[in-house]
C-alpha cells in the first residue's frame, strides 16, 4: 500500500473522529473524542498523529471546525422534497408552510431517535456551532456554514414567493427574511438538543387560525410570513424595497392586503 501523505493522514483521522462523534453525540463540545482513540481505530501510530497536531487541544480545534462544515446534503433539500409536489399542484401557501415546517421538526425527532444520519449531522453541527465564540477558526467555519445555508434557502423562498404571487413588504429584504427563518429553525433545534419535546397545535374549523394540525414551529413561520410578505398588486408596478418609503401612501393598501397574506384557497 502506498504511503499516505500528511494531508491524507489528517483527513483519515478527522473522518474517523467525526464518525466517533456521530456515534456518541456532543458532550462538552468535542473534548470527549480523544486523539489516541481515533489513532487506534484507524490503525495508525501516535507519532503520525502528533506530527499533524501539537496536542489534544489543537486536534479538537480542527475537529470542531470540520464538524461544522460536515453535511450529508444541503439543508434545503429535505424541505424541497417535502413540498415539491405541493408547489406543482393546486395547494395553498398555508399548506406548504404547514408541511415544510413539519418536515423540519421531523429532522429533530429523527436525529434524537438515531434514525437519520443526515438529521444527526444537522444537530451535531448546530451543537458545535453554539460554542463558536471561543475559537476564531470555529467561528469562521460557522459563519461560512450559515451563509451557505441562508443563500440556499433564499433561492427556495424566492420560488415560493413567486409561485403564490407575493412580494416582500417594504422595507424588508429576502436576506432578512431568511435570517429570521434560520434563527427560528435553529432555535427549535437547540430545544431538541436539550431534550425538549416539540409541541403540536391542533386548530379546528371554528378557531381563529388556519385549521389543521400544526407544529409550533409552523405557527411561528406563519407569523413571520405574515410580517414579511404581502400579495402583489396586479394593477401596479413592482415596488423598489430600497427606494420606497414604508410609511408612505401605500401603507393603507398594505394594511388592507394583510388579511390576504394567507388564503385557504389556491393562490393565483
Amino acid at each position: 500500500m502506498p504511503r499516505r501523505s500528511g494531508a491524507e493522514t489528517q483527513a483519515l483521522l478527522l473522518e474517523t473522529a467525526k464518525e466517533l462523534l456521530l456515534e456518541r453525540g456532543v458532550a462538552n463540545g468535542v473534548a470527549h473524542i480523544r486523539l489516541q482513540e481515533v489513532v487506534r481505530r484507524t490503525g495508525l501510530t501516535t507519532g503520525a498523529a502528533y506530527r499533524l497536531w501539537a496536542d489534544q487541544e489543537d486536534f479538537h480545534r480542527d475537529l470542531a471546525a470540520t464538524v461544522v462544515r460536515w453535511r450529508q446534503d444541503a439543508p434545503v433539500d429535505s424541505t424541497e422534497e417535502a413540498v415539491g409536489a405541493l408547489l406543482e399542484a393546486e395547494s395553498s401557501l398555508d399548506e406548504v408552510i404547514r408541511i415544510a415546517s413539519a418536515r423540519h421538526v421531523e429532522t429533530f425527532t429523527a436525529a434524537t431517535a438515531g434514525r437519520s444520519r443526515s438529521s444527526r449531522l444537522f444537530l451535531l453541527a448546530l451543537a458545535v456551532r453554539a460554542t463558536a465564540q471561543a475559537c476564531d477558526g470555529l467561528r469562521d467555519a460557522s459563519r461560512d456554514r450559515h451563509a451557505e445555508s441562508v443563500a440556499e434557502f433564499m433561492a427556495f423562498y424566492q420560488r415560493v414567493i413567486d409561485r403564490f404571487g407575493y412580494r416582500l413588504r417594504r422595507p424588508y429584504t429576502l436576506e432578512q427574511f431568511a435570517e429570521a427563518m434560520a434563527a427560528l429553525g435553529e432555535g427549535f433545534g437547540l430545544h431538541a438538543l436539550e431534550g425538549l419535546e416539540h409541541p403540536d397545535v391542533i386548530i379546528g374549523d371554528d378557531d381563529e387560525a388556519a385549521a389543521g394540525t400544526w407544529t409550533l414551529f409552523g405557527i411561528c413561520v406563519r407569523g413571520l410570513v405574515g410580517e414579511f410578505l404581502i400579495m402583489k398588486d396586479p394593477a401596479g408596478p413592482e415596488p423598489d424595497a430600497a427606494d420606497s418609503d414604508p410609511a408612505g401612501s401605500a401603507g393603507d393598501q398594505d394594511q388592507d392586503q394583510e388579511k390576504t397574506v394567507f388564503t385557504r384557497t389556491t393562490a393565483q
